[in-house]
């Protein structure tokens, strides 16, 4: 009989643990107190350096660290010698006696067991060491060593020997706890907690474990019971373990004839949404060659216009042939520009394409289009009203907003009737700038005003195609002005159809 998941995530939790408690157990008794060791050894490498230091500087000054001494004991102000004296003490708990070899007296101490530490100097110059003494390391100038106090009943640190002026002798002292005291006691309590850690996180771990493999127990349960379509039948069988329990439900799954009828219909599920896909994309390819389609025509039938007219004759001299040229120049680069901004209004739509704000003048934008529309004027036989006086300066993207005028104008030509009349008006308001295109000409019925912005909404069907209209210029306006989230609209008027659309004067506005 194998183990069950339950029980092997709970041994397995109860060995790791018991690895931690060993490996820290292991790491306390044989490293902690050689890592305690070396750091005090590190202090007084550092007292050494800092202290030599500034006897190496008074003695270039020509003083001595005993005079500094005396002084700051006689006065008020602390000298470098008592400050440095003072933080080994309060830092790492380090008692330094300094004497002077010539006369054997000492001359700075921080401490007040000057005799003490003295002999103990002597001792250790003249070689009489304790014999508990460890030398930890050695070297021309000092040595650091492991000594036992029997006065105190304690080890230490100490460290002595001669500063670099060869003259001044010193001695530290650092007292070592009880380490391997420390050491025991720390592993003993380790045990305690560790053992206690231990039973709780296996209680808790198999509880745990416990909540995880019901699921997959009633898991396999629901899998057998689908495996037959039957939803009162239970499965029978024996298993070792849950994951047993699981595969043999799911195995029993995989033989029913059942199980490939669903698989069928989620083929067909799947089958009917690329077709649906498929769809939606041949709609979308069909929408975009129709914009295309729409707008390419107007500056073809410019180019070609100026063509024949080079053809025919109509622009002898030289001024007049670079000027048709350079229309038709313009015009092909103007389409070369709509291929690529058809493409963008189809991501604009989709939410894919920003508008690209600038400062430009609206007036001479307008002047731009009526230019470039000249000769679909004259054949329309159409009357331009606007009044260009001064500049009217707008944030927009100039491209989009060339977009929307073309459409205006050209929709306007295509529906003139009556005068033939067709009046541009650009007001200014306080941060908005209204530009609306006026044609004369029959009224939109009102029925048809909220959907002439739909893709492919066609008021008059006969007469849209008789101007090669698509029915599409008027909704790639709308998602033009939606990009700069400003409005656009249309209204009946007396004579004719208005069109207008808003822009920014101020930037931020």
């Amino acid at each position: 009989m194998k183990r069950s998941i339950l029980v092997r995530f709970t041994m397995i939790f109860i060995g790791l643990m018991a690895a931690i408690l060993l490996g820290i157990w292991g790491v306390n008794n044989w490293m902690l107190e050689g890592f305690y060791i070396n750091q005090k050894v590190n202090a007084l490498k550092l007292a050494y350096s800092e202290m030599n230091e500034l006897v190496t500087e008074k003695q270039k000054d020509g003083g001595s660290i005993g005079e500094e001494f005396t002084e700051s004991i006689d006065g008020e102000e602390e000298t470098a010698v008592i400050e440095l004296l003072r933080s080994f003490n309060d830092r790492y708990n380090i008692t330094i006696l300094i004497v002077d070899s010539f006369t054997n007296q000492p001359i700075a101490a921080s401490t007040r067991d000057i005799k003490f530490m003295l002999d103990r100097a002597f001792q250790y110059m003249l070689g009489h060491n304790n014999p508990r003494t460890e030398i930890i390391q050695e070297n021309e100038s000092y040595t650091i060593q492991k000594s036992f106090d029997m006065r105190s009943k304690s080890f230490y640190l100490e460290s002595w020997g001669y500063y670099s002026d060869n003259r001044t002798i010193f001695i530290m002292s650092i007292p070592l706890a009880s380490i391997r005291e420390s050491v025991q006691l720390s592993n003993r309590f380790l045990i305690y907690v560790g053992l206690l850690a231990m039973v709780l996180g296996s209680v808790i771990i198999y509880y745990t474990m416990k909540r995880v493999t019901s699921p997959i127990l009633r898991l396999s349960e629901i899998s057998e019971r689908m495996s037959r379509l039957d939803f009162e039948a239970k499965y029978e069988g024996d298993s070792e373990d849950e994951i047993g329990i699981l595969g043999n439900s799911m195995n029993a799954l995989s033989d029913k004839l059942k199980e490939t009828i669903g698989e069928l219909k989620s083929a067909n599920n799947e089958l009917m949404k690329d077709i649906e896909e498929k769809t939606q994309i041949d709609k979308m390819r069909q929408e975009f060659i129709a914009n295309v389609s729409h707008e390419l025509k107007t500056p073809i039938a410019l180019i070609q216009g100026y063509a024949e007219g080079l053809t025919e004759g109509m622009a002898e001299e030289k001024e007049s042939r670079d000027y048709y040229c350079e229309v038709i120049m313009d015009e092909a680069n103007k389409m070369n520009k709509m291929v690529r901004q058809l493409l963008t209004l189809n991501a604009l739509e989709s939410g894919h394409d920003q508008a690209s704000i600038e400062r430009f003048d609206l007036m001479e934008l307008v002047n731009g289009v009526l230019t470039s529309t000249r000769i679909l004027m004259e054949q329309k036989e159409a009357v331009i009203s606007f009044s260009n006086d001064h500049p009217v300066y707008v944030w927009a993207d100039e491209f989009k907003i060339e977009e929307v005028m073309t459409n205006y104008v050209s929709n306007a030509l295509n529906h003139l009737s009556g005068e033939r009349r067709i009046e541009i008006i650009i007001e200014e308001e306080e941060n908005e700038v209204m530009v609306s295109v006026k044609n004369t000409g029959d009224p939109i019925p009102e029925e048809d005003l909220p959907n002439i912005w739909t893709k492919f909404y066609k008021v008059d069907k006969a007469r849209t195609r008789a101007y090669g209209g698509s029915g599409i210029g008027l909704s790639i306006v709308k998602a033009i002005m939606d990009s700069h989230h400003k409005e656009c609209g249309v209204e009946n008027v007396e004579d004719g159809v208005r069109f207008w659309f808003t822009l920014d004067s101020k930037k931020g506005a």
